[in-house]
């Protein structure tokens, strides 16, 4: 059997590709568990510094498998799901980046946003679909889609169910760029590449905290935790070896997170 997603390492960039191109990389238990697996191995190994997702084929990843939507409405599915949220990639140190390459729909909409970071295919399709299946927004996104897009779109969006272009998806502040299909994952490794060469990791794990976590908070509350942040990180060598790097005028060496 194929492996439901695939995984290379080079250079400190850890690639993971959704790989059943054949439903365009519709979502299953299976596939999600392995998705998952692979992100915590990535947390736990020194040598990954930054993520890259995407999609073989023409998806990036189109929905919940409908096989699993039907026995779900048979009341025939006995499946367990995996105990982690889809939430999960928020929850890592390190920095995950969303390349989508083509349909991002429903479940896979929400998969793509809880990225830290998203890159799009301009002609990539994409749609929340929830409404136009009887569905509600799920894991989240209710949550996730006003902070980024504000709450018409986001209105627009969820009850219409309409498909829009990656170009579309740029533009209404759901991606960081839209460039040609064909250049994607280039771009989303070579941007992996500069964070995995050039930022600390325990910057940017503290960071990536700070921005899905302070969204709860008072700015009162967020500035007195910055400030003690702040503190821990003059004591780490991070902070050394960023003075010394940029004095030097060289690379800077960070240590692994």
């Amino acid at each position: 059997m194929a492996e439901l997603v695939l995984s290379t390492l080079d250079r400190g960039v850890l690639t993971l590709t959704f790989n059943r191109p054949e439903s365009l990389n519709a979502w299953t238990d299976a596939m999600g568990r392995r998705y998952f697996d692979l992100l915590a191995e990535a947390e736990a190994d020194p040598e990954v510094r930054a993520v890259v997702v995407t999609g073989a084929g023409k998806g990036f990843c189109a929905g919940a498998d409908f096989k699993t939507l039907t026995a779900i409405q048979a009341g025939s599915y006995e499946e367990k799901p995996d105990p982690r949220p889809a939430t999960f990639p928020t929850t890592l140190g390190k920095p995950v980046i969303a390349a989508v390459n083509g349909a991002c729909a429903g479940l896979g909409m929400v998969h793509a946003l809880v990225c830290d970071l998203v890159l799009t295919a301009e002609e990539a399709k994409w749609t929340t679909a929830f409404a136009r299946r009887g569905l509600i927004a799920e894991y989240g996104l209710s949550w996730v889609l006003p902070r980024i897009m504000g709450q018409q779109r986001a209105m627009d969006v969820l009850l219409s169910g309409r498909v829009f272009t990656g170009r579309e998806a740029y533009e209404l502040g759901l991606a960081n760029r839209a460039v040609p299909g064909e250049s994607l994952l280039e771009q989303a490794v070579s941007y992996a590449r500069e964070l995995a060469a050039h930022s600390s990791p325990a910057s940017m794990a503290v960071i990536k905290r700070q921005l899905w976590h302070d969204w709860d908070v008072t700015l009162e509350a967020s500035a007195k935790a910055a400030t003690q942040e702040m503190a821990a990180s003059f004591r780490r060598p991070d902070f050394a070896e960023g003075v010394a790097s940029f004095l030097e005028r060289r690379p800077p060496n960070f240590p692994p997170l």
